[in-house]
This record gives structure tokens, C-alpha cells and sequence, in this order.
């Protein structure tokens, strides 16, 4: 990005979620170009960033939305995407966000033979059923989703009693959907997991697409290696070529990546506001004006990001904890980590924060949430304006 960050901080203030859509649209059309089978459609998991602004560039690329909430339907909806590249994948639904979606005329992906039966019995004549196919996989064990401990999905084994409730109710499955897990960086994990649902999904009659998921990782960390997108799309297009022969017709072959779209393209600002060393243990804590209700990952998966001095780039390395400014002990983006020395005053940039970042912030302690930006072309632009604690406040009936 060409824009100096000191000038965004200065404009839009800090901390500062800011994302590059140049670089959200070439990881999109990476994937597509990876993917030589036909029909492809591919969906974006826009519960990874839900701005209105990344999700327009990803699907002005050509991806559909996949959502898991009546939000996100609506978000997808008033994006422009037309209902049938809507997959909605639910997750404990209620009968009212049923009915909503049903009068949306959005595809419901089922999670349970249970629900599969209630739409079955309201009359709802397609859907999809995300099958658990025993293999998980991810970065955490909180973002593996499918295996024995997951509670998303009917087991693979249950493919019989998925083909009771068609017949007994008229509904067609015309959706065969697995998701194994999140932030997965080897490409022979999803083709284990591939083979599973495909041989489940050859014994669906109405079968019209196969959905592999999301998942797709990204190298946090300097010694990892990002995930080999020509082996995935050589065997996921291999693996669809042999069904479409088997079954003897064109099944789509789709995937609902998030993080891999939108992850490296994000970049959270903060300004350090304090350095103070333990004089028992000699720990430094560099203190800055945000915390884990602004980016909760490293708290709540362990999760490393790339952490730079954009104030002081060529400064001492010195071995530092970087915490927040959340009355919280868990309230840590990193512990001793090697930074350029840093003062009150210095920038820093959390990098690869541009999913699950935002998308998961809170008011936690009531302080309130930072603004958005993005940069296209060189040019920032505003898209979510910062929070005011007025505004914060207001929310309640006083």
C-alpha cells in the first residue's frame, strides 16, 4: 500500500482497522485460477469480515456468499447477490430463521437430520446437508469443525437416514457440503476429507453441487508455508472430474473460503502509550490503545501475528510483551517477542489481521470500536466511521 500508515493514523485516528482490496481481489482470482473444473462457484465466508466494502470486491470477482446467520443473509442480500448464490449453512437455526430464510429464497445448508426433517415437513423443496466426514482439521483445536469432538454436521455414516427423510418428505438434497476446519495449510488434509464426502455425495440422487468448504490458511508465521492452492485445485478438479463420470452428469463443484481471501489484506494500527519494565523479572510490557476486544485471536487462539515498529523500524531489537489496554491479565497480542525498541508515541502494525479481526471485535470494558478504512488503487477511503462513546451509550433505553 502506497499510503504512509502515520498519515492514515493521522487522519482517521487510532487504533485503525485498514484492509487492501487490491490485494483482497488477487487472492480471489488466485483460487479461481487454481480451480479447473466446470461449473465452479465459488462463495465467500463473509463471517470472516463482513465489511460491506471486501465483501463488494469478492463478489465483483464472481463469488457467491456463504453465511451462517440471518445477518449475513441480509448483509449478502443487500450486497446484490442474487438469493440463489446465497448458501446459508446453519447452525442450530429456530424455526423463525427458517421461515425467514425460506421467504428469502436462500439455500439452506442442514447441520442435523432434525432440521433436514423440519424443512422437509414445512414444504421446503431443496436444500443442502453438511455432512461431517470424521477428519478435522486447524490451526486450534476451537477451529477444528468437523471430527468426533465437532458439533457441526451429520456424520458421513448417516448417508441412509438422510435418504429416509427425502423420500418420507419430497425434499431433494441437492447440496452435498463439508467444512473440516479453519486456517489448514496442507492440501493432502483436504483431499483425505474430499474423498469421504464424495463418496456420500455419489449416493445423493438430486445431487447438483459438491461443497468442499473453506479453510484454506495462510502463513502467519515467517517458517510456514502457504497452502499449495495448484495441488488442492489439480485434486479437488481430478476428484470431480471421476464423480461427474460415475454418476454420469455435470455436478458444480463448489468452495467458501474466507480467511484466505481477506486475512493478509488486513492490518490493525495502535499507538503505544507506555513501556514499563518489572524490575523483579525484567519483563518489558509495551502497552498500546487497544486489546483483545478490538482483536481477540491471540487470546482466544493462541493466534501469532506479525507485529512491526512502523515508528521505529531499525530501532534496538529488544524482547517485549505487547499487551492491551483491557482490564483483562489474558489481554496479550504477544509474549517476548523481538520488536525494535518502541515509546510512547510509535505506531504499530498487527498485520494479517483482516479476518476474524473486526469481524470479532466487542465494546468489552465500553470502550468502543475503531474505524475502517480501505485502501484501493492508493487511495484511502472511510467505510466504517470510528465509534463514539455516545453512541456506545445510547444503546440502552435511559
Amino acid at each position: 500500500m502506497s499510503v504512509r500508515p502515520v498519515d492514515l493514523v493521522a487522519r482517521f485516528g487510532s487504533p485503525l482497522y485498514v484492509y487492501d482490496l487490491d490485494l483482497v481481489r488477487a487472492r480471489a482470482r488466485a483460487l479461481k485460477a487454481a480451480i479447473s473444473h466446470r461449473p465452479f462457484q465459488p462463495l465467500y465466508a463473509i463471517k470472516a469480515n463482513p465489511c460491506p466494502a471486501v465483501a463488494a470486491a469478492i463478489v465483483g470477482e464472481g463469488f457467491g456468499i456463504d453465511a451462517v446467520s440471518p445477518g449475513e443473509v441480509a448483509m449478502a442480500l443487500r450486497l446484490g447477490v442474487k438469493p440463489e448464490l446465497v448458501l446459508y449453512t446453519e447452525n442450530n437455526m429456530d424455526d423463525g430463521e427458517q421461515a425467514e430464510a425460506v421467504a428469502q429464497g436462500v439455500l439452506i445448508t442442514c447441520g442435523s437430520l432434525s432440521r433436514l426433517e423440519s424443512l422437509g415437513r414445512a414444504g421446503v423443496s431443496t436444500c443442502a446437508v453438511r455432512f461431517n466426514p470424521d477428519i478435522g482439521a486447524g490451526a486450534h483445536e476451537k477451529i477444528c469443525t468437523a471430527g468426533p469432538l465437532t458439533k457441526f454436521g451429520v456424520h458421513h455414516s448417516e448417508i441412509d437416514a438422510v435418504l429416509r427423510v427425502e423420500q418420507a418428505t419430497g425434499i431433494r438434497v441437492v447440496g452435498c457440503h463439508m467444512h473440516i476446519g479453519s486456517g489448514i495449510l496442507d492440501a493432502d488434509v483436504y483431499v483425505r476429507a474430499m474423498a469421504v464426502i464424495l463418496s456420500v455425495a455419489e449416493k445423493l440422487p438430486h445431487l447438483r453441487f459438491i461443497d468442499f468448504g473453506g479453510g484454506i490458511g495462510i502463513p502467519y508465521r515467517a517458517d510456514q508455508e502457504p497452502m499449495d492452492l495448484a495441488r488442492l485445485g489439480k485434486e479437488a478438479s481430478r476428484l470431480m472430474a471421476g464423480v461427474c463420470e460415475r454418476i454420469g452428469r455435470s455436478i458444480e463443484l463448489r468452495l467458501e473460503p474466507g480467511r484466505f481471501l481477506v486475512a493478509e489484506a488486513g492490518t490493525l494500527y495502535t499507538t503505544v502509550t507506555s513501556v514499563k519494565t518489572n524490575p523483579d523479572s525484567g519483563r518489558t510490557f509495551v502497552g498500546c490503545d487497544t486489546g483483545f476486544n478490538h482483536l481477540i485471536r491471540p487470546a482466544m487462539y493462541d493466534a501469532y501475528h506479525r507485529i512491526e515498529n512502523v515508528s521505529n523500524p531499525h530501532g534496538v531489537a529488544t524482547k517485549v510483551d505487547v499487551v492491551g489496554n483491557i482490564c483483562e491479565s489474558g489481554d496479550l497480542f504477544a509474549r517476548d517477542r523481538v520488536l525494535p525498541e518502541a515509546s510512547p508515541g510509535d505506531l504499530f502494525a498487527l498485520r494479517d489481521t483482516g479476518a476474524y479481526g473486526f469481524a470479532m471485535a466487542s465494546t468489552y470494558n465500553l470502550r468502543p470500536l475503531p474505524a475502517e478504512v480501505v485502501i484501493e488503487g492508493g487511495v484511502a477511503r472511510l467505510v466504517r466511521e470510528r465509534q463514539r462513546m455516545t453512541d456506545l451509550l445510547n444503546a440502552w433505553s435511559w
